[in-house]
């Protein structure tokens, strides 16, 4: 199992300083990103348009468009407009005076040098070190692991609205760069709907941002290659390691250790004690005598050889612990190498995990921020069915004042009164011959009574 670098970096206007601009050209991962890479104006979003697509070269074999146009200065005042016009129009009919009203909000905020235009977003996976050996074929495999962040990026913040995503992976490792517009709504001063890099992105939330991105990135690299790394420590910041009392052996492992540790003490010992003894058996053999018959035999005498024998007895126990001392040797590095194994293991299980949990409390609150629309959507839809039953039982009244008023003597008036309703849309077709059928009746009564008046003259 393999570490490999993660970075996620947003363009600040901090690189402005000289000594920012020297750390950037220093980057150890090599990114492409320019010393001052905030997008506060026009001009500047024309630089990244060209260097993001190659255009200063027409190098565009080597890069891949993951979201956007060939223009991401183009894509960006897209953005603009189908994001920020109608909040434009209505605040602009909110204005007595011209002077106040914006006539284009690119250009508008590409002026205010307080705000920036849009922002820029660069993301890399590995280092030099580890793409140096991979061929074209590998590296573009990461157009699917980059175009899931882009999404990732969308479902973690949802109001950095993305107009451009652009892979490039003709530098030492392939990255990506990403141009959006981070968005402020519901303002009460100016425009309801505004640029807002400094709402969207804070100091707090892009650290949250930072740690969520990397374990969702190092996940679908492992999905596409079907590998098991896992990311290396952040430079700043470190995430902590899990501790090795975490794992299930480690009782078992320390166990060992402490009965080899006594082992080694024991042995240790005893090449000691040796050590001490050799002069003597030295002496003993250089003073021994010949015998006096044969030259080629020495006498030993009893007190010696039992030394000698005591000495024996020593040699072979101190093997017998040097023995020992390999197999600690042996089983030291093995409880290291599992140790290490068991730790890098934990390390991908739990950045998958993590993941995973990721994934599930955005679900979580999509489905929380969802209940509450429907809570809000169930109250409106109440009070929308009292107004209606209001203005039907309003709308009945009238059609049976009008209708009753068609038995009246006026009843001619109010009849042209109706027509007129039904003409500016405030009858129907059904109520209008309703009060014309009545209408009629009433003219009959009225004749037939009238008929009946003259008969009895």
């Amino acid at each position: 199992m393999e570490q490999m670098a993660y970075s996620f970096h947003l363009g600040s206007d901090k690189n402005r300083k000289t000594i920012s601009k020297s750390n950037s050209k220093n980057n150890i991962s090599g990114t492409s990103s320019l010393s001052n890479n905030a997008i506060q104006n026009a001009r500047q979003l024309t630089k990244v348009d060209k260097h993001n697509y190659r255009k200063y070269d027409n190098n565009q074999e080597l890069i891949e468009i993951v979201r956007g146009t060939t223009s991401p200065y183009n894509d960006i005042k897209n953005l603009y407009i189908n994001e920020f016009e109608e909040a434009r129009l209505e605040y602009n009919s909110k204005q007595k005076r011209n002077d106040r009203k914006i006539e284009n909000y690119f250009e508008n905020i590409s002026n205010n040098e307080k705000k920036d235009l849009a922002c820029e977003i660069i993301i890399e996976l590995g280092d030099k070190t580890f793409w140096d050996t991979k061929d074209n074929n590998y590296k573009k495999k990461m157009c699917n692991v980059y175009s899931k962040q882009v999404s990732d990026l969308e479902m973690l913040v949802p109001n950095f609205k993305v107009a451009s995503a652009i892979i490039h992976y003709d530098e030492t490792s392939p990255h990506m760069h990403i141009v959006g517009v981070p968005i402020k709504e519901k303002n009460k001063n100016g425009m309801s709907k505004q640029v807002g890099k400094s709402d969207v992105f804070t100091k707090e939330s892009l650290i949250k941002l930072q740690d969520k991105m990397r374990i969702l990135c190092i996940e679908e690299f492992n999905q596409e290659y079907n590998l098991s790394y896992y990311l290396k420590e952040k430079q700043k910041g470190r995430n902590r390691d899990i501790n090795v009392k975490d794992m299930d052996n480690y009782s078992v492992m320390k166990k060992q250790l402490e009965s080899n540790k006594e082992k080694l003490e024991n042995a240790n010992n005893k090449s000691k004690e040796l050590s001490s003894n050799t002069n003597d058996i030295k002496s003993i053999i250089n003073n021994l005598k010949t015998t006096p018959l044969r030259k080629d035999n020495y006498i030993l005498k009893e007190e010696d050889k039992d030394k000698l024998i005591n000495y024996l007895d020593k040699v072979d126990k101190t093997n017998i612990e040097y023995q020992n001392i390999n197999e600690l040797s042996i089983t030291l590095n093995n409880v290291n190498d599992e140790l290490t194994e068991n730790k890098n293991k934990i390390k991908y299980l739990t950045e998958s995990n993590n993941a995973l949990n990721i994934r599930i409390d955005n679900l979580k609150e999509n489905i929380s921020k969802k209940d509450k629309e429907i809570t809000k959507l169930k109250q409106e839809n109440t009070s929308l069915k009292q107004q209606l039953s209001q203005y039907l039982n309003l709308f009945t009244n009238l059609i049976k004042f009008l209708k009753s008023k068609m038995f009246h003597k006026d009843r001619d008036k109010y009849f042209e009164f109706s027509k007129e309703l039904y003409t500016h849309g405030a009858l129907d077709l059904e109520s209008i011959k309703d009060i014309n059928n009545t209408y009629i009746n009433g003219k009959n009564i009225e004749n037939k009574q009238k008929e009946k008046d003259d008969y009895s003259l």
